[in-house]
């Protein structure tokens, strides 16, 4: 069973992420860990939900994902993590196990910085899996 690390946040490019770890999951019979991941009380590159705690939005990303993937019979586990967001989510998906790592390209960038974000280029770099990086819609 293929397994499929999906790292989401609230942004469009996290819902991205979401949609194509369950069309993953669904070519390949396999099964989701979804996580967010809240780094210093923010949840890792969230673009929506104003007002909203950061521990609020990451619930309601990880609910996103799960809905999806119970919506097309996918198995998924979830879960809320704190850390260093690139960190945090290659040590999962070693620990996990994991066949594959999706992430979203934030869209979001500092002069100098490459436009998929921080967070997935450290990844990319990194990653002894194969990376899905998603672009926002």
């Amino acid at each position: 069973m293929t397994r499929i690390l999906v790292a989401v946040d609230d942004s469009s490019g996290g819902v991205s992420a979401a949609r194509t770890a369950v069309r993953l999951a669904a070519l390949t019979g396999g099964h989701i860990r979804a996580i967010t991941v809240e780094s210093d009380g923010i949840v890792a590159e969230s673009g929506s939900g104003a007002g909203a705690s950061e521990a609020d939005r990451g619930r309601a990303a990880l609910d996103f994902v799960r809905d999806l993937a119970a919506d097309h019979g996918i198995r998924i586990e979830t879960d809320h993590l704190q850390g260093r967001p690139a960190l945090v989510i290659l040590d999962d998906a070693t620990a996990w196990r994991a066949d594959y790592i999706v992430v979203g390209r934030t869209g979001r960038h500092r002069i100098g910085e490459h436009f998929i974000g921080a967070d997935a280029q450290h990844v990319l770099e990194f990653a002894e899996v194969p990376v899905v990086v998603v672009p926002s819609p």
